[in-house]
C-alpha cells in the first residue's frame, strides 16, 4: 500500500511529492511522458511563490537560473510598485517552465520521491481503505490517497466525474520557439512596434536566431486545443498580426492556449483529491497560473501528510478547498478580466485608458499587484489579529531570517518573550525563542505553509488553538 499517488509530474505534482517525503509519506509520481515537454508555458514566479521556495531552502537554486525584474504593471499596464510591499522579495524572477519542473522534480527526487515516466493513469476505484490505481500497460497500483495534478485535461478528475464548469475560450492565441532569418534587432523593433496597438502579441529573444512569439490566433477557435498549430498557422499569423513571419522556421514546438475559465466544483471526493490546472483553467495573462498550483501544492502538503501520520485533528483535510477554491475563482476573475483589458476593441480600450490613471493612486497599484502576486491571500481563520490567516513576510530576527526557521515544514511558534511552550505538540511544531523589529506581536504560531494561525501571548489561549492545526497533544 502507496501512502500516496501523484498523478501527474509537472511543477504541482513535484511540488507535492516533495513536500510529501518532507514528513516521510511514502509517494510514488505518475507521469505519463517519456521526457519533460520543451514547451515554456510559464516564464516566472510571483513574489508568493518565491517565499515558498525560500521557506523550504530552495531559492538560491532558482535565483542562480532565474533573473530578477521589477514588479509593477496589471494587464499590461506598467506602473512602479508602491514601496514597502508585504514581502521581502518585491521582484518577479524571471525564469522558464522547463527549468522550473527540473529543480522541483530534483527535490522530490532527493527526497525520495518514485518518480515513474511513461506511466499513465487510465483507471481509478476507492474505497473505505484506499484506491486503486489502473495504468495504461495493464498493471494496478494500490494507495490510501490519490492527488490529480495531471493538468487541464485531468483523467483523474475526468474519472472521478466532478464538475468542471465555466466558461469556454472565445479567442485562439499560439504560442512557441521557431528560428527566423530575419536580423534579430530587426524582429525585436517590429515586436515593440505592433505591441503598442496589440498586447497579445510578443517577441522574445530566446538565443542567436530563435525567437519565442506569442501571437493572436485565427478568429474561429479550434476545437481542441491540445492540436498544435501547424507551421503554416503560425506564420500567417504572423503576418498578419505583425505584417511578416521573419522568415520564421524551424520550430522547436508549438502550442496554443485559449481565454476560457473552469473551476472544479470540488477538489476533494472521498480518498482522490486535485490540484493544480486539474482543479481550475484560466487565460494566462499575469503569469498565474504554475505559481497558483505550486501554491495549491504547498497548502495541500502538510495537511495530507498529517492525515497519513496520523496526527491530522478532524476537518483538517477538507480546509483544503475551503481555503483553495476561493483563490482560484479569484484568479479565473482577474485574469479574464486582464484577457478583456488586451482587447482591441474601443470599450476594452477605454477601460483600460481609465484603469491606467486610476493606478496612479498607490492603493490601487498596490492592491492590483498584491492581487497577481498572491501576498494578500487571508485564509478564513474566524474573527481576529489582522495578521491571522495571512502567511508572514520572512522577517528579520536577532539570529538570522524567519524562513530559515521553516526548511522542515513543521508549524513554528516565535516567541519574543520567551513565556511561552509548545509541550504536547514538540514533535510537529517548532518553538523559538527570538526577537524581530519588525513584528510588533508579543507570539505567533505558523502552520507549516506560514499562514499566521494564531497571534497573542496567553499560554491557556495557545493551547486552545493548536489542536485545531496540529491535532491532539501527544502523551
Amino acid at each position: 500500500m502507496i501512502d500516496v499517488i501523484v498523478a501527474g509530474g509537472g511543477p504541482v505534482g513535484m511540488m507535492l511529492a516533495a513536500e510529501l517525503r518532507l514528513h516521510g509519506v511514502d509517494v510514488v509520481v505518475l507521469e505519463k511522458a517519456l521526457e519533460p515537454t520543451k514547451i515554456v508555458r510559464s516564464l516566472g514566479l510571483h513574489a508568493r511563490s518565491i517565499e515558498v521556495m525560500d521557506q523550504r531552502g530552495l531559492l538560491e537554486r532558482f535565483l542562480a537560473l532565474g533573473t530578477k525584474y521589477p514588479l509593477g504593471g496589471f494587464a499590461g499596464i506598467y506602473k512602479p510598485a508602491p514601496e514597502r510591499l508585504d514581502t521581502a522579495h518585491g521582484y518577479l524572477l524571471g525564469i522558464p517552465q522547463a527549468i522550473t519542473d527540473r529543480l522541483l522534480a530534483e527535490r522530490a527526487a532527493e527526497l525520495g520521491a518514485d518518480i515513474r515516466l511513461g506511466a499513465e493513469l487510465v483507471g481509478l476505484s476507492q474505497d473505505d481503505d484506499g484506491v486503486t490505481v489502473d495504468l495504461a500497460d495493464g498493471t494496478q497500483l494500490r494507495s490510501r490517497y490519490l492527488v490529480g495534478c495531471d493538468g487541464g485535461r485531468s483523467t483523474v478528475r475526468k474519472l472521478l466525474g466532478v464538475g468542471f464548469p465555466g466558461e469556454p475560450s472565445r479567442v485562439d492565441t499560439l504560442l512557441g520557439e521557431v528560428e527566423v532569418t530575419a536580423p534579430p534587432d530587426e524582429v525585436t523593433a517590429v515586436g515593440t512596434e505592433v505591441r503598442k496597438s496589440q498586447l497579445r502579441f510578443g517577441a522574445m529573444h530566446v538565443e542567436g536566431t530563435k525567437f519565442r512569439f506569442v501571437v493572436p490566433g485565427a478568429p474561429v477557435v479550434a476545437e481542441d486545443r491540445a492540436d498544435a498549430p501547424t507551421l503554416e498557422e503560425f506564420k500567417q499569423q504572423l503576418r498578419l498580426t505583425a505584417g511578416s513571419d521573419f522568415g520564421a522556421h524551424s520550430p522547436s514546438w508549438l502550442s496554443r492556449f485559449g481565454d476560457g475559465t473552469r473551476l472544479a466544483e470540488s477538489y476533494r471526493s472521498g480518498r482522490v483529491l486535485l490540484a493544480g490546472d486539474a482543479a481550475h483553467v484560466h487565460p494566462p495573462i499575469g503569469g498565474q497560473g504554475l505559481n497558483l498550483g505550486v501554491q495549491d501544492a504547498f497548502n495541500l502538503g502538510w495537511q495530507l501528510a498529517a492525515e497519513i501520520d496520523g496526527w491530522a485533528p478532524e476537518g483538517l483535510l477538507d480546509s483544503y478547498q475551503l481555503e483553495r477554491h476561493p483563490v482560484a475563482a479569484g484568479v479565473l476573475e482577474n485574469s479574464s478580466a486582464q484577457m478583456e483589458l488586451l482587447s482591441t476593441e474601443p470599450g476594452p480600450q477605454a477601460l483600460r485608458r481609465l484603469l491606467g490613471e486610476l493606478m496612479n493612486f498607490e492603493d490601487v497599484n498596490r492592491y492590483l499587484i498584491e492581487k497577481n502576486t498572491a501576498i494578500a491571500i487571508r485564509y478564513d481563520f474566524g474573527a481576529g489579529h489582522e495578521l491571522l490567516g495571512r502567511r508572514l513576510r520572512d522577517v528579520e530576527l536577532k539570529r538570522g531570517r524567519l524562513y530559515e526557521l521553516t526548511h522542515e515544514g513543521r508549524g513554528l511558534l516565535l516567541d519574543q518573550n520567551g513565556g511561552l511552550s509548545v509541550a504536547g505538540w514538540a514533535d510537529r511544531v517548532d518553538h523559538v525563542v527570538d526577537v524581530s523589529e519588525e513584528l510588533d506581536v508579543p507570539a505567533v504560531l505558523l502552520r507549516p505553509d506560514g499562514h499566521v494561525a494564531w497571534v497573542g501571548e496567553d499560554q491557556e489561549d495557545l493551547e486552545r488553538h493548536l489542536p485545531r492545526w496540529f491535532g491532539a497533544a501527544s502523551s
